[in-house]
């Protein structure tokens, strides 16, 4: 996992041609404004959000957000030990993001 600041994030993303943007905030959350493109897997489904990120393809590269960082810190730890090797945390979430929103 690593941790990148909006900046990097966004640049790292415009450029990775084998990126997925995940949203793991709760659906109320989600239905205030979500980066557009994004799949939205709710971290506190518990099993099932384990379940659902079982099923995406581990070879892709992965933009992981949240409202403020923390949960999508926690996603990507989850990532990693389930054998994803590239997750990325937006450090300071959707809080801070200066991109689109839809």
């Amino acid at each position: 996992m690593a941790d990148l600041t909006q900046e990097e994030w966004a640049k790292q993303l415009s450029a990775d041609t084998n990126a997925v943007v995940l949203d793991v905030r709760t659906q109320d959350e989600v239905d205030e404004g979500i980066i557009p493109n994004a799949v939205h897997i709710d971290i506190y489904g518990g099993q099932e959000f384990i379940s659902k990120v079982e099923e995406l393809d581990k070879t892709k590269n992965y933009y992981v957000y949240c409202r403020s960082g923390n949960r999508s810190g926690q996603a990507c730890a989850i990532m990693n030990q389930l054998g994803f090797d590239n997750a990325y945390n937006l450090v300071g979430g959707i809080t801070e993001w200066e991109g689109d929103i839809v």
